[in-house]
């Protein structure tokens, strides 16, 4: 395990001997990622240290340079007075705050060091105040978009509260990052259409899916498409899939007649505890082919790496090959069967390529065999046997590990090596690299969106769309985020794009019906004489959301009559099962019993307009009250559309000219009140 060092500033040192500590505490006391780190250099390698889940052989790394591109000249990088505490800071934060994501920390730093370079200035950190900062935000919004400049001003907000509890500036400063959160409440018009567009499949997507799904032979094209199989039957991450265990498969005997219940054992990714995952009744099927199909094509993978845990310094050898174990010499066309090329000119290349020299031996290129053994052993994976050492998944173990490069379409396929299916496969499978040429399993089998252009989906898209598909049909939040692996239910607001047409209609839909709406609503349709559809449609002919709720006030008919007085309002209709605005209700009962109190002992002390006052909060919490208990009983079942009967002698306005006040008894003063108002 890394140690990690605490950095103690000394009082006496002013901020550039602070700093110059710092950055040497850093380069010679830790050892975040790893003690043999050159900390000079530009482009570090951590992705032993970081440990990212499905990304196969590509690497992660932070490049020191001046701006978000790979630099491909010396003055790309850093200038040299601001790279060494960039650097240090990369270092020492992973040690006390890692982040998978080290871009947007890296990112903050860039903008940090072009802001302190405008006007040809030094780019020192010891001279960053406020005025830098806010600077540096300004660049950051104009630069990146909504989403990654919020991400990047928390890293920045982060930076300065660094330096100055370390004393590594001339002025410390406390600063805020002002970049606020992109909202993601707007449910109509072309922003949330957009949103709801980029994050959800599209139509063309879901209805090519399954017909791949049943055509797919090639191994690429069953891997992708069983892999969408199972994203699609429970909102997943693509790394949770990617680390499946081949005995991931759960049946549970339901009895009483009843089909038994099916599930993945599940690996969570942020943090939940490892579960079950129960697949819906209608896609159990369609999970259990998909995991049979991965399993055709990976078997010989795992026993490969079955065999090189139990013989770690031994190549594989297929029975075709498996003869020559005992050889001295190979010749080029034998190289090129036991790794699996077509050709000894492919053979004579990979040799090249790995350092295996050939000599001439009885007329021809030969290489011992030894050679070539320890050249492919020392392919095998990094952390083998391990692909997932904090789930203790083993490579012989894995649902998704294939021969090396049978996912490549140019390269040629291993028969004596391993590697897992990582997430760029399966994204390229789905149509992720499709502008630049590189087939999908769409494009593969001829499926076109409708005007010609190719199919893309991302494997998040999945679970967006899952999570949508339960808001609709009024699943609790705190029933998707168990399902969808969170530790928060507040995280579900960003998955949910229930437009507002499908909202409208789950509303229409429970009027009349009794066991799905509560209030008035439920008993009207039993006094009209016309379809109890067409009334929905004629009494809620619109919808939108509110802090409580949703509002199904007509306002081509009037505006609204109670502004911001939402719990007086019979227009006011709540869902069962929507925890965020069931905790605002909690909190609006909370503070009404608060101004209730107040109202109270104003009126004791004989204030003018008491009476009113206390005759408001007493309704407000009665009915804020009614709602909660609805909110929590048992009996009320989730998804029920909720409406509190319309409350007599509020104030409300009727036209434009008049308001008409609640009723209310006439209060006699205290002795003494009177003369004073007088």
């Amino acid at each position: 395990m890394s140690d990690v060092i605490l950095f103690r500033p000394k009082a006496d040192l002013d901020a550039a001997g602070n700093l110059a500590g710092f950055i040497e505490s850093c380069r010679n006391g830790l050892t975040i990622f790893g003690a043999d780190l050159d900390f000079d250099a530009n482009v570090w390698d951590i992705t032993d240290a970081v440990g990212l889940k499905g990304r196969g052989r590509s690497r992660q790394r932070l490049v020191f340079s001046a701006s978000d591109n790979q630099p491909d000249h010396a003055g790309a990088w850093m200038d040299d007075r601001f790279r060494p505490f960039a650097k240090a800071y990369m270092r020492y934060m992973h040690g006390f705050r890692p982040t998978k994501v080290g871009g947007f920390r890296l990112a903050a730093l860039r903008v940090l060091e072009s802001v302190l370079s405008e006007n040809g200035l030094v780019p020192d950190p010891v001279r960053i105040d406020a005025l830098i900062l806010n600077r540096a935000a300004q660049v950051i919004v104009d630069r990146y978009s909504e989403a990654a400049a919020y991400r990047i001003g928390g890293q920045l907000e982060m930076a300065s509260e660094f330096l100055a509890d370390n004393r590594l500036t001339s002025v410390p400063t406390k600063w805020r990052n002002p970049i606020k959160r992109p909202g993601d409440a707007v449910r109509v018009g072309k922003e949330f259409d957009e949103r709801r567009q980029e994050k959800m499949p599209t139509e063309a997507a879901l209805d090519a899916l399954p017909k791949v799904f049943r055509l797919a032979t090639d191994s690429f094209d069953v891997i992708v498409s069983s892999v969408a199989a199972i994203l699609c039957s429970a909102p997943d991450r693509i790394n949770e899939v990617l680390i499946l265990s081949d005995l991931c498969e759960v049946h549970q005997s339901a009895g009483n007649g009843k089909a038994d219940a099916y599930g993945l054992r599940w690996w969570p990714a942020k943090g939940a505890d490892p579960m079950v995952k129960w697949i819906v009744p209608s896609m159990a099927s369609v999970v259990q082919e998909a995991i049979g199909k991965i399993r055709s094509v990976t078997d010989e993978a795992r026993q490969i790496a079955k065999w090189y845990e139990e013989h770690p310094s031994e190549i594989y050898l297929h029975d075709e090959v498996r003869h020559l174990r005992n050889a001295e010499w190979l010749a080029m066309d034998d190289v090129a069967k036991i790794i699996g090329f077509e050709s000894s000119a492919s053979a004579r290349a990979w040799c090249k390529g790995h350092g295996v020299k050939p000599v001439t031996y009885e007329k021809s290129k030969q290489v011992r065999f030894v050679d070539i053994e320890a050249a492919v052993v020392e392919m095998l994976p990094a952390g083998f046997p391990f692909l997932e050492k904090e789930a203790g998944l083993k490579y012989s173990d894995a649902l998704l590990v294939v021969f090396t490069n049978q996912l490549h379409a140019q390269r040629g396929t291993y028969r004596c090596m391993i590697e897992p299916v990582s997430v760029n496969q399966i994204n390229s499978g789905l149509g992720g690299r499709a502008e630049y040429g590189f087939k999908s399993i769409f494009t593969r089998f001829g499926f076109t969106e409708s005007d010609g252009s190719p199919i893309k989906v991302t494997t998040h898209q999945f679970r967006h769309y899952l999570n949508t598909l339960a808001q609709a049909g009024g699943m609790s939040q705190v029933d998707i985020a168990k399902w969808s692996g969170r530790k928060d239910i507040r995280q579900n607001a960003a998955y949910d794009h229930v437009t507002p047409d499908q909202m409208l209609q789950k509303i229409r839909d429970a009027v009349g019906d009794e066991s799905q709406m509560f209030g008035p609503l439920a008993e009207i349709p039993k006094k009209v004489l016309i379809p109890r559809d067409e009334f929905a449609r004629l009494r809620i002919p619109t919808a939108h959301t509110t802090d409580l709720g949703f509002c199904v006030h007509d306002y081509t008919m009037s505006p609204c009559q109670l502004h911001l007085d939402c719990i007086h309002c019979e227009d006011l209709v709540c869902v069962k099962g929507d925890e965020e605005k069931a905790m605002r209700l909690r909190q609006s009962l909370e503070e009404a019993r608060e101004l209730l109190q107040k109202a109270e002992d104003a009126l004791a002390a004989g204030y003018a307009g008491g009476d009113r006052w206390l005759l408001h909060h007493q309704t407000t919490v009665e009915r804020l009250s009614q709602l909660c208990s609805i909110m929590d009983d048992p009996l009320v079942p989730l998804g029920a559309v909720v409406q509190l009967a319309p409350l007599r002698g509020v104030n409300r306005v009727n036209d434009s000219s008049r308001i008409v006040l609640p009723s209310i008894q006439p209060m006699n003063p205290p002795a003494g009140l009177l003369s004073e108002i007088l």
